[in-house]
């Protein structure tokens, strides 16, 4: 069945009926790996209309072991760490961008991490403005373990105390204002910019960017 054969085929079918059609479809022996990949592309197209975003993230890890070039290995394992991040496992979040850092060239790993870096800010905003505080707590959180500047790390931490204060993480709160004042102090006092707190929880990526 060709592409625009599948797509005659679903039209009009229940998202649900949709998906588990082209899992079948999937599955056929000696079926073409563009093909293959395009079933992927179709379902993770579903799952993301239906608000299963890890799902979808899934498709995406299936698209990248499909492909062949670096490029698009790298892609799909990008459009993978978005999906689990609108999804909220940030666990699965880093294994994918790791996937997606091993198949790049050491000048790329930077603007990797930066676009999923600016990738997270901007869901972060989103999940603010639908008032769904949880989800942007949890992701600024993680943002704070990831390799920032300083003015992007107190940023964030204004951010996160706005939404502490809202939703009543009074000891969230005040240990985030004791910290930026703890490092205002630092800095009127030094030149120099203050260094990185070391934290066992931080999320290290310096190894995975070979810096």
């Amino acid at each position: 069945m060709s592409k625009s054969e599948v797509e005659t085929f679903l039209r009009g079918k229940g998202d649900f009926v949709q998906i588990d059609h082209l899992s079948r479809m999937v599955k056929e022996k000696d079926l073409a790996t563009d093909k293959k990949k395009f079933l992927y592309q179709k379902m993770a197209e579903l799952y993301d209309k239906k608000g299963m975003f890890v799902e979808a993230a899934k498709m995406y890890n299936n698209i990248s072991i499909l492909s062949t070039t670096f490029k698009d290995k790298i892609n799909a394992h990008m459009k993978e760490v978005e999906f689990y991040v609108k999804g909220g496992d940030m666990m699965m979040m880093d294994e994918a961008l790791k996937k997606a850092l091993g198949e790049a060239h050491q000048k790329d790993k930077e603007g990797i991490f930066s676009a999923i870096k600016d990738f997270c800010k901007r869901q972060a905003e989103v999940y603010v403005k639908e008032r769904r505080r949880a989800n942007a707590i949890k992701l600024y959180e993680k943002l704070l373990q990831m390799r920032l500047s300083e003015s992007e790390r107190q940023d964030i931490k204004g951010k996160l105390m706005s939404l502490y204060e809202q939703t009543g993480k009074i000891k969230e709160y005040f240990t985030i204002k004791e910290n930026k004042t703890t490092r205002g102090e630092q800095q009127r006092r030094s030149e120099r910019p203050a260094a990185k707190p070391a934290s066992s929880d931080e999320w290290d990526l310096d190894k995975e960017l070979g810096l």
